[in-house]
């Protein structure tokens, strides 16, 4: 099974080769400033089960940690569709709202919490991060190791 999106203009399409990888909300304020929206909902994937189709632009992006963030949009409208962080080979981060059927999506976490805006209710049972998760938490919520093994 493999789920797929693109742009709003259509121009650039995707294929993400793997069941139902996990995805997660991120409530920090650069989040909500690129978005223009209350968060993000995130889906890191494995970069050789995504396949895009369509001309991309890029823009680096310097992160508080050091490292930098390929920022990849369609070239004709401009939406964000996923990123590639340094220090993270091998993993692409897709922005869940381009997916086809994005509706169908729940985070199992939401990280940076103490920037979200606080009208929005977490619903209970969710992990909860008020910042970056460790690098340790950060992969058992992507569940990295099974998702290794099955793929």
């Amino acid at each position: 099974m493999s789920l797929e999106g693109g742009c709003l203009c259509g121009a650039v399409r995707y294929r993400i080769e793997e069941d139902s990888p996990p995805c997660y909300a991120c409530h920090c304020t650069e989040c909500q400033t690129h978005s223009g929206s209350a968060f993000v909902l995130q889906m890191p994937v494995f970069a050789n089960k995504f396949i895009i189709e369509g001309k991309v632009v890029t823009a680096d992006q310097d992160l508080p940690n050091g490292r930098v963030s390929t920022i990849h949009c369609c070239a004709t409208c401009l939406v964000r569709l996923f990123a590639k962080v340094t220090g993270r080979e091998g993993l692409v981060t897709v922005r869940a709202g381009t997916l086809d059927n994005s509706k169908t999506l729940t985070p199992v976490a939401h990280i940076w919490v103490r920037s979200k805006q606080e009208w929005l209710e977490i619903p209970d049972g969710h992990r909860v991060f008020e910042k970056m998760p460790s690098e340790a938490d950060w992969f058992e919520i992507l569940d990295t190791k099974n998702r290794l093994e099955a793929g």
